[in-house]
């Protein structure tokens, strides 16, 4: 296809890609390039660069323009896309094959002028880092004025469209100028001076006040401020790395992601965007991780790049009522300066690139996301969660890094084309907990009790991966260790572990036994419990004395624990509490809605329909109706309803759950009427049979030829959760009765060795065999072994990248080798070795039904290989056998050669980027020759040469069957590549 054509054929791609971001550096950037290759005349730049014209308007003209120009400006311009378009965008687009090459233009007679727009690209991009220093060259020699200066300046453009505006204020000015440019660019070239740094003095005021504001973020970050209770816990003691991971595919990641790499340009999605997005779910050790960045940074262990670190709680941007401007938001909610205000705030102003700014909680702002309300000027005033938006989309302070943290559910796609990149935080790793109960406990005799009591029960291992969780095991030490076989199984055993740690711990001696301890302290309940439901119904987690004292909560309730001072809060007037977590908030919420007469009978309902009304934005009203009218005035928010309620609200309606099930009612009995207590576990019982049933009822009509197939969304991974913690076999039967599908797909739905649990508990009911697909989750081993009740449902099993090891393998081989439905398994990108294809031998030998086996992208060499022949030998069944991306190499190919020779089953073989030469080859073309079933071969990204081919092409001489053979990137020759082909047209290079 022509240059010209594809232009036309894709405009609406290009458009996409040019503009989606928001930001007009990837237009400029193409402007550029076609300026330097003259195939864009200086008229042509202006007529698109009108000042206001919105970014797709001046995209099309664009668009329109090169159209016009013809095949060659369409193949420069193309050329230019492939060259500054991220590699995710420039897969989408076709541009292969008709792109221009990009030539550098003669400088020798050409005027000084003419070289700033035949060398733009190059010259933009070394101006970056010295913008001051070359405007005040062209103010020394009389070419620039302070208005001039103020121009290029502003601080609503990035370094390279300030170094734009700089060249294009210089072509006004004349040929004088633009030697002065090239000149000074020469001058710090030949001296040395780095051109993408400027050298820095900071004033020595703004030296002390750097000094003062590392002092204050050392204050506030040393103790641990989530969960902490009556006790002070040093970070420094406490702290345990988290699992970090990029949201995407990145090849330059090897391993777990440091603290460093978040703020760092590895995993970069958008090259303009300056926002970093934490996400996490709740107790993940998100607020945790700030406070560790901020501590580091304020030691000078971390982080150095960054001259000024401002740090943000959105709890705390919620309360702020004033229009304030960004030099009023970094100094009064962070650190004030002593003197010189306005010079230090200049200096962030002129240096953005060394400041970072942290927000931690962005899905607790009463706002949700929106980039309607454009602001440029940092001085100007508006409400903080307009100021904040356009912080992290870069209207306000381009160039200042920013991190956020939020929970998944709050980020949607207006948000994520914002982002510079979004990093996932799924909690502690095995090794981590181990770590976390270690550091918890300084007597290592209770640590090592601990942790064999975790080891013993898997359920609870896997809850102790979040933090939060793990934090209320190791504070209840005392309680799990004397609970023998009644040990916890699900979240809400936990907290209810928390709440007798905490209630027996005020009066040990007055406790009359295993149920009393609730009764004796069941008006602190009721207080408790009411602030936590009026706070949840009205997205209110910071209290002040007067929410206390109307809700009943004195000092004694207090005292126990759950409430601690706001540190989020200033406590000049008055103090502020909040609860120890937002989980722990909504667990009081529960026990509110189950221990209370007093809540409306629509509580319930309203509480597990909490999904639909995500969206259509009406989550915040789910317990509007079940409020007292005092309460509706004093906290109904008055703008639109975050996505921050409804995972409150759905965390909720799990502990609903859990405090409702049967395990749990003798809690109650002496605390309220049976009765009421029977017609709440009916009402939840009916909520979760029709939630289902809505999502049964979601599936589509499979087209035909293919199977019934259902795509999960998160709120099926929650109703699931919810039947989980009731415990009740009842319900999860009758749910999967009703569910009839071939294949339920769970891909990116943040299932974790607790949705494991919750997953195999309700899906080990279904009537038929199923294909479960987990694809891109954190199952991990633990995981793996929660899923095992599960598995006899299961003819196909999909955990590609779910971070498991040989060891979760073993158990899942154990248990599947029992299971007659269990015939194909995927489990690419994982760290698999070796020690995996043991197992998979015996499967192999085992089950004479088993279909598929894909263990691509893992580290099996060729010894795995060569003890995977030995299953494959006594194999009759195996139709697909995938092994891409490791590394077996000539002697695994030639071991697996050896046991397919003769294979009567294989359709399909993978070894695409094994390191496999000519002799691999060679060996694997008896296969070829000798099976009777096999019909593609892929051998892609090896190392064959033609001796390997040649035996191929002899091969398929006995095989009409056989109807590809892969090989695209081999040593071949493009001779030898053309020669091949035309002898043996089913070889596809």
């Amino acid at each position: 296809m022509f240059a010209h054509e594809l232009v036309l054929k894709e405009r609406g791609e290009i458009l996409q890609a040019l503009c989606s971001s928001g930001s007009a550096e990837h237009l400029e950037r193409v402007l550029d390039i076609l300026l330097s290759q003259e195939e864009l005349i200086w008229e042509d730049y202006q007529d698109i660069q009108v000042p206001g014209r919105a970014l797709y308007t001046k995209a099309r003209q664009l668009l329109d323009l090169v159209s016009t120009k013809g095949v060659d400006t369409c193949a420069v311009f193309l050329a230019a896309l492939k060259q500054v378009l991220p590699d995710a965008q420039r897969r989408d687009l076709s541009l292969s094959g008709c792109c221009a090459n990009l030539i550098d233009k003669e400088q020798s007679q050409i005027t000084c002028t003419q070289t700033l727009l035949t060398q733009r690209p190059s010259i933009v991009s070394k101006l970056q880092g010295c913008i001051d220093g070359t405007l005040e060259a062209l103010a020394v020699s009389g070419h620039f004025t302070s208005e001039d200066y103020d121009e290029v300046r502003l601080p609503i453009h990035t370094p390279s469209q300030q170094a734009r505006r700089l060249l294009d204020h210089v072509r006004s000015k004349g040929e004088s100028a633009a030697e002065v440019v090239l000149n000074y660019i020469q001058q710090r070239q030949e001296s040395g001076f780095p051109l993408t740094q400027e050298q820095l003095t900071p004033p020595k005021e703004f030296l002390k006040y750097q000094k003062k504001l590392s002092s204050s973020v050392s204050a506030q970050s040393c103790f641990l401020s989530n969960y902490g209770g009556t006790s002070h816990m040093s970070l420094d003691d406490i702290y345990t790395e988290g699992q970090l991971e990029l949201a995407h595919d990145c090849a330059d990641i090897q391993g777990p992601l440091g603290l460093e790499e978040i703020v760092g340009m590895v995993g970069t999605v958008n090259e303009d965007a300056d926002t970093v997005l934490v996400s996490g779910e709740a107790g993940s050790g998100k607020s945790t991780l700030l406070q560790r960045l901020h501590l580091l940074w304020a030691r000078g262990s971390a982080l150095q790049d960054f001259l000024l670190l401002f740090p943000f709680s959105c709890r705390r941007l919620n309360s702020e009522q004033r229009e304030l401007s960004v030099q009023d938001l970094l100094f009064q909610h962070c650190c004030w300066p002593d003197r010189e205000q306005e010079e230090i705030f200049q200096f962030v102003l002129d240096h953005p690139h060394l400041v970072l700014f942290t927000f931690d909680g962005l899905d607790e702002l009463k706002q949700s996301f929106s980039d309607e309300h454009r602001l440029c000027c940092p001085t100007q005033c508006a409400p903080v969660h307009i100021l904040l938006f356009n912080l992290i989309q870069g209207s306000l302070m381009k160039g200042v890094r920013k991190v956020v943290t939020s929970r998944p559910e709050a980020v949607g796609p207006l948000l994520k084309k914002h982002l510079c990149k979004e990093i996932l935080l799924k909690g502690f790793s095995p090794s981590g907990i181990d770590c976390f109960v270690k550091k918890h406990h300084t007597d290592p005799m209770v640590a090592d009790k601990v942790l064999e009591s975790l080891h013993t029960n898997n359920a609870l291992l896997g809850l102790c991966h979040s933090p939060v969780l793990c934090w209320i095991v190791s504070q209840c030490h005392k309680e799990l260790l004397g609970c023998g076989q009644g040990s916890p199984q699900t979240i809400t055993d936990v907290y209810l572990m928390i709440l007798q740690h905490f209630l027996q711990h005020q009066r040990p001696l007055q406790s009359t036994g295993a149920l009393g301890w609730l009764q004796e302290h069941l008006q602190m309940v009721f207080h408790l419990g009411k602030l936590a439901f009026e706070g949840i119904g009205s997205s209110c987690y910071i209290f002040s004395d007067t929410d206390l004292e109307t809700c009943g909560v004195t000092e004694n309730d207090i005292c126990v624990g759950f409430l601690i001072q706001s540190k989020d809060m200033p406590s000049a007037h008055s103090k502020h509490y909040e609860f120890l977590h937002v989980t722990m908030q909504c667990f009081f919420a529960a026990l509110h809605i189950v221990l209370s007469n007093n809540t409306d009978r629509s509580t319930i309902p309203n509480l597990f329909e909490t999904q639909d009304m995500k969206e259509t934005s009406l989550s915040g009203t789910c317990f509007r109706a079940c409020l007292s009218s005092n309460s509706q005035q004093e906290k109904a928010p008055t703008s639109k309803a975050t996505a921050f309620e409804t995972p409150n609200l759905q965390i909720t309606a799990t502990f609903v759950s859990g405090l409702l099930s049967g395990h749990h009612r003798s809690l109650w009995l002496h605390c309220c009427s049976t009765a009421m207590i029977e017609k709440k576990v009916r009402q939840v019982a009916r909520c979760l049979s029709k939630g289902m049933q809505k999502h049964f009822k979601s599936i589509p009509q499979p087209v035909e030829g293919e199977k019934k197939s259902m795509h999960a969304m998160p709120g099926f991974v929650w109703l699931i959760k919810c039947i989980y913690e009731m415990q009740e076999s009842r319900i999860a039967k009758d749910a999967m009765s009703k569910l009839e599908v071939d294949h339920l797909k769970l891909t990116y739905c943040n299932i974790g060795p607790v949705e494991c649990t919750a997953l195999a508990f309700v899906l080990q009911h279904l009537r038929n065999a199923v294909g479960l697909q987990l694809d891109n989750n954190s199952v991990g081993d633990v995981g793996v072994e929660q899923l095992l009740p599960c598995l006899h449902v299961c003819n196909s099993l999909y955990l590609r990248n779910n971070n498991i090891s040989d060891e979760g393998i073993r158990k899942l081989i154990a248990k599947g080798i029992q299971c007659e439905n269990f015939r194909k398994i995927a489990l690419f990108n994982n760290k698999l070795t070796d020690a995996c294809t043991l197992h998979f031998s015996s499967l192999l030998k085992a089950k004479q039904d088993f279909l598929s086996l894909k263990l691509g992208n893992n580290n099996i060499t060729s010894e795995g290989a060569k003890q995977l022949a030995e299953g494959l030998k006594f194999s009759h069944s195996l139709q697909h056998l995938g092994l891409w991306g490791n590394k077996i190499r000539d002697e695994g190919a030639e071991a697996l050669a050896g046991a397919l020779e003769h294979s009567k089953s294989l359709l399909w073989l993978s070894l695409v980027g094994n390191g496999v030469g000519s002799a691999g080859a060679c060996a694997l073309a008896n296969i070829i020759k000798h099976s009777t079933s096999v019909e593609e071969l892929w051998l892609t990204e090896n190392c064959i040469t033609r001796t390997g081919v040649e035996c191929l092409i002899q091969a398929l001489k006995h095989n009409t069957h056989v109807k590809s053979v892969w090989l695209r990137n081999n040593d071949l020759s493009l001779q030898e590549v053309e020669e091949m082909t035309q002898l043996e047209p089913r070889l596809i290079f």
